[in-house]
């Protein structure tokens, strides 16, 4: 491969034809062996006609389909490699002989040597294993404990009693005291569960699983297992003592709906996270002649090239640069036909090159080609364009050097259907299929205003590059996580691990954050390239911005958009782990926005940072974000009336309140020590480079983790 050749991102195979939403997993639910509990409302009044509620399963079911799990039942036959394959998930309830209990009636409730060795090979494969059990297990004539021991997990024969720490005061109904764990949280949103003539459990000598709730000190047995996770080769398995919690007449009660839905995610999430270190397979490109081409003569011409794109004669061989110019024009024709939708703008472009050699290598202009290079009239999901301009990168190299980048459209129907929602006719969510070295950095943007122009061209379309988004998303937040100790809820995990749920998560972000630009109460451009001001403004925006995009998830939530959850993890994680401790200390406005949110969250016990370990009081943290979010439009809202000036200063001080400014900083000292009476351009040279500097956290955050942030450079996937 040529060193020229770039990063490519996996084959287009892996995620063509995805035009819906993803399922977060598909579940399989038990009930061909002879199960107590029926998904079937119906067949649940069949085995129970005086409470179908204490036989039922389909309020678990519902509560699964409604946070994005795809769900069927197993209603006939054994478990084998065939009938577990598609299957995320594989949910056994309880099972009994007919004298016990009334049952389904279909099968045995003894699983065969060969059942067991077909979940075990599951479970290691990737899959996730919930058992549920019951007090007094080995009357019910069912092995799941020889099953569950595979996994280094006993269902003992027991039944707990409480008579202090009990639900409805009944004794049988224990509160389960649930344990933390820093590896994941099983806990997330639930404060209490109560176990119905629970069972316990018993961790095997030698066993890697986690206790996950206990029954309470003052039960018999006291502090007793009643549920434990573990891994088991690339997959995952909870097991509990009682399968009541989640029957149709209990899952309702106290958290023990957010229980069942912690559980599903966690387990399902194996797969993914065996997967999360995946590399991308090369694109086509990685070995087409052609690119390969017109890289090499791209990046043999760059060298020569100074800051606005020109080449001094008296410095570089022109002839050695018209050479390689013409093997930028002879690629660009031997690809046109890959990329035959684009024809006229490849046209042009080879003019508008050729013209820059003719005329001496003057400063380039690509005005007439950027004008016919537009991707938002064929936003179509994996459309690829092929784009060659004299180009700086946003946040890569500052010089419009020339280069090509090859895009696919990432335009799923679900996104199409949501932008009818949230209009945005310039957005065009892109991933990367090959690039010259102007995106081996760390940018992940593509936008009309970086080509050279001999004017200023009209802006149609702006490219976001979601593939590298996610990835360093899920690579800072990973390591930041290791490094804090702190437990992921199991859908933070999973969005975290999932590469393509990561870019889903993200251009459904970037689409409502980027109209956001243009809503509410504005009192100056939204759009403030144009304008020069001290960079806590460029915070304050794209922060209002965020924090409305945030509030906006709430919305998605109550319209069953299951990506609403993703996103609010996402903007916090990415906003608190990689922003403030992104790029040069120098006017870092993305980075002073994650400063502000770590502030507020801290000062309102949002977050907690004891002994070196992080940690998040959910509820709080989705008050304070929406909190956090009013404050700032109060702030849009009262600008209106005021000066810029006056803005200016206004918003020095809300920011300055929960960002300790530096302290040889003029501005702190107030509207005295500025000059005020002068020039604006004196206002804001009076601005230090560094004039929020990183607190204790993110200064540990940056000396642990910057090899990590280096890594995110040129990232895909």
């Amino acid at each position: 491969m040529s060193k020229y050749s770039g990063i490519f991102v996996q084959s287009r195979n892996l995620f063509r034809g995805r035009s819906k939403l993803q399922k977060i997993a598909q579940i399989l639910i038990d009930q061909s062996h002879r199960q107590a509990w029926s998904t079937d409302a119906e067949k649940a009044k069949e085995l129970n006609p005086g409470n179908p509620l204490d036989s039922g399963y389909s309020k678990l079911v519902a509560s699964a389909e409604a946070s994005g799990f795809g769900v069927r039942s197993h209603q006939s036959g054994t478990f084998t490699k065939e009938s577990l394959s598609g299957v995320d998930v594989l949910v056994i309830p309880h099972a009994s002989e007919d004298e016990w209990e009334k049952t389904l009636g279909e099968g045995s409730p003894k699983l065969t040597t060969d059942e067991i060795s077909a979940v075990k090979d599951f479970v290691n494969s990737g899959g996730g294993l919930v058992v549920l059990g019951e007090s007094e297990q080995p009357k019910y004539g069912n092995n799941f404990s020889e099953l569950t021991e595979q996994f280094g997990i006993k269902i003992a024969n027991a039944t707990v009693q409480d008579s202090e720490n009990n639900f409805k005061g009944v004794a049988t109904w224990v509160l389960a005291d649930l344990k933390k764990s820093f590896e994941f949280d099983l806990g997330f949103k639930v404060e209490q569960t109560a176990f119905y003539r629970s069972g316990v459990l018993e961790i095997k000598d030698g066993s890697d699983a986690q206790v996950i709730a206990t029954s309470s000190m003052a039960a018999t047995p006291s502090e007793a297992a009643l549920v434990a996770a573990t891994n088991f080769g690339k997959g995952r398995v909870v097991v509990l003592a009682d399968s009541d919690i989640f029957g149709d007449d209990s899952i309702d009660e106290l958290d023990n709906k957010n229980f069942w839905i912690n559980i599903a995610s966690w387990v399902a999430g194996g797969k993914a996270a065996a997967l999360a270190q995946t590399k991308k397979d090369p694109s086509w490109a990685a070995t087409d002649p052609s690119w390969l081409k017109l890289a090499e003569a791209i990046e043999t011409i760059k060298p020569m090239q100074i800051k606005d794109g020109s080449i001094d004669s008296t410095v570089h061989d022109l002839a050695e640069a018209n050479k390689q110019i013409a093997l930028v024009l002879e690629a660009i024709t031997e690809l046109t036909p890959r990329f035959a939708h684009q024809a006229d703008y490849l046209a042009q472009v080879k003019k508008d090159i050729q013209a820059w050699a003719d005329g001496g290598f003057g400063v380039p202009d690509f005005y007439d080609s950027l004008e016919l290079f537009r991707p938002d009239l064929k936003r179509e999901n994996n459309v690829e364009n092929l784009a060659v301009f004299a180009m700086y990168t946003q946040n890569g190299n500052p010089n419009r050097n020339l280069e090509a980048v090859i895009t696919n459209t990432f335009w799923p129907d679900w996104l199409a259907e949501k932008e009818q929602v949230y209009q945005n006719s310039a957005f065009v969510p892109i991933e990367f299929v090959a690039f010259t070295s102007g995106y081996d950095t760390f940018s992940a943007v593509f936008f009309p205003e970086t080509v050279a122009t001999r004017e200023l061209a009209k802006f149609y379309w702006g490219g976001i590059f979601c593939d590298r988004e996610a990835a360093r998303f899920r690579m800072v937040t990973r390591a930041a996580q290791q490094l804090l100790f702190l437990p992921l809820p199991p859908d933070a995990e999973r969005v975290v691990n999932d590469q393509y749920l990561a870019q889903e998560t993200y251009v459904l972000w970037d689409l409502i954050h980027d109209r956001t630009h243009s809503k509410g109460d504005l009192p100056f451009d939204p759009f403030m390239i144009k304008q020069r001001m001290p960079f806590w403004m460029y915070a304050l925006e794209e922060l209002r911005c965020d924090l409305s995009t945030f509030r906006e998830t709430f919305v998605l939530d109550e319209q069953g958009e299951r990506l609403g959850k993703y996103i609010r993890y996402a903007i916090l994680f990415d906003r608190l782990f990689r922003f403030p401790i992104t790029g040069p200390r120098v006017r870092n406005y993305d980075g002073l926005g994650g400063q502000i949110i770590f502030s507020y969250l801290h000062r309102h016990g949002g977050l907690k940072w004891t002994d070196n370990k992080l940690s998040f009081d959910w509820d709080k943290v989705n008050e304070q974000i929406v909190e956090l979010c009013g404050e700032v439009e109060s702030l849009y809202h009262d600008g209106i009336d005021r000066s810029r000036v006056a803005q200016w200063m206004a918003s020095y001080e809300f920011v300055s309140d929960l960002v300790q400014p530096h302290p040889a900083s003029t501005w702190a000292k107030g509207a005295d020590a500025l000059p005020v009476e002068g020039e604006l351009k004196e206002m804001v040279n009076a601005v230090l480079d560094d004039e929020f500097p990183l607190n204790v956290f993110f200064d540990t955050l940056n000396r642990n983790l910057q090899d990590v942030i280096l890594s995110t450079k040129g990232v895909t996937a």
